[in-house]
């Protein structure tokens, strides 16, 4: 059952520490071009649309791509000798052709990396800094996997137009502005979408998914207003487990009191992120002091152990000692809350007693 158990963890540990970040391929710029990217306002959108019939009109979609990157503040050029900062390309095909990147690893593995087995309606989304054309690129797929019996189906008429028209629809919803504005590194045009009002909720999440993920400092006042709002708390809180130092007494706050089990917890997942990435073991004894607290919930106590582990220190060693002791006393298999915990736990002691061995 140990044996089990412990190669379940490590194969988690395997996971975690060997999936990179999305946005971790920009490193592959140089500093020059990330000043680039950085000062990116006018863009050039190049789009095309394919059919079965062959060529068709794509300045609908090139029309839709201008709007929307409008949104965001960009100046959009439309002829090719206008001066412009990037192109942004645009493949719209009723039956991709392209088979897409690698199997599996980095990028691949997100949502709307292209896909080797989507042979529907798709656009393929990729960008031009000067005459490099970088590795970013994105699929956004239509609803239907086939045009013809679709446009069929709906009485619809010509199936290339029907394509079009769905991959229209596709591109009105699919957030390839803030993805972009993410990858260029502009975090305050991210930052005025979140602040309006009339911003829906789900892209304010996005929004504070994308600001975690650029590492984005200058976001956390930002980010500590947004923890007033309820339903956007838990993803501020990611997001802050991703930035600097600065808002871990923020957090261990959170952790201690806030009186809602998930921020609590998120909270406490934030502070093993934040001193993990930064080697700072000053969050250690917080951590501790809620995990030896009897009053903790199971949820809360095991994103305590998952942060004890990922900052290995001798002081962990027996609180985790002690709290193994009590849960091996346990026996319920189908409580799955307790074998969440155990786990959490189990892997905790292994990454404190191998650090504390080899110290």
């Amino acid at each position: 059952m140990r044996v089990a158990l412990l190669l379940s963890i490590l194969a988690i540990s395997v996971v975690v520490l060997c999936s990179p970040p999305s946005w971790a391929y920009r490193d592959y710029f140089t500093p020059e071009q990330k000043t680039l990217l950085d000062k990116i306002q006018t863009v050039r959108i190049d789009a095309i649309a394919l059919t079965d019939q062959g060529t068709v009109d794509a300045v609908p979609i090139a029309e839709l791509v201008a709007r929307r990157m409008g949104e965001l503040g960009y100046t959009v050029v439309g002829e090719a000798g206008k001066p412009h900062d990037v192109v942004i390309k645009v493949k719209c095909e009723q039956r991709k052709i392209w088979e897409g990147t690698t199997a599996s690893g980095g990028d691949a593995d997100l949502p709307d990396a292209p896909s080797r087995l989507w042979k529907g309606p798709a656009c393929q989304m990729t960008y031009l800094l000067g005459n490099m054309k970088v590795k970013w690129q994105k699929e956004v797929r239509a609803e239907v996997e086939e045009a013809g019996q679709a446009a069929q189906s709906a009485n619809a008429g010509d199936p290339g137009a029907y394509a079009m028209s769905k991959l229209r629809e596709a591109l009105e919803t699919y957030e390839f502005p803030l993805l972009l504005a993410a990858e260029w590194g502009q975090p305050e045009r991210l930052l005025k979408v979140l602040d309006r009002s009339d911003t829906p909720q789900a892209k304010k999440i996005k929004i504070l998914s994308l600001l975690g993920e650029m590492q984005a400092d200058e976001a956390l006042p930002k980010l500590r207003e947004t923890l007033k709002d309820r339903d956007l708390a838990k993803q501020a809180i990611g997001a802050m487990a991703n930035l600097g130092k600065e808002g871990i007494p923020l957090l261990a706050d959170i952790m201690n009191t806030s009186p809602h089990l998930e921020l609590q917890a998120a909270a406490a997942k934030g502070l093993g992120q934040l001193g993990g990435t930064h080697g700072d073991a000053s969050v250690v004894p917080q951590l501790l002091a809620k995990l030896e607290d009897p009053k903790t919930d199971w949820s809360v106590l095991t994103e305590v152990a998952w942060a004890l582990g990922k900052i290995p220190d001798k002081r962990s060693i027996q609180p985790l000692y002690d709290l193994d002791k009590k849960l091996s006393a346990m026996r319920d298999p189908e409580n799955v809350s307790l074998r969440k915990l155990k786990e959490a736990v189990f892997w905790a002691i292994k990454q404190c007693d191998t650090w504390d061995q080899f110290s």
